[in-house]
């Protein structure tokens, strides 16, 4: 199990109407997977994105492949 210190994501009504989004940030954790899912790699995403962190990025990734396994 993956512990963080905090969360890299956030939820916050007066931010993006609510929209998951990377901590510190108005870019939507989804833009992440959307990437990914486009062939993309992990740099070009920081890279067009770079109010991300990339620890944080990271970690959300380690985070969503738990979750998977856990449902298996």
């Amino acid at each position: 199990m993956i512990t963080l210190v905090q969360s890299p994501v956030s939820s916050d009504p007066e931010v993006m109407g609510g929209t998951l989004v990377f901590r510190n940030t108005r870019v939507p954790v989804q833009s992440l997977f959307e990437y990914l899912d486009d062939d993309f790699s992990l740099e070009e995403f920081l890279d067009n994105f770079p109010s991300v962190d990339r620890a944080d990025a990271v970690n959300l990734l380690k985070l969503a492949r738990e979750h998977i396994q856990d449902e298996k």
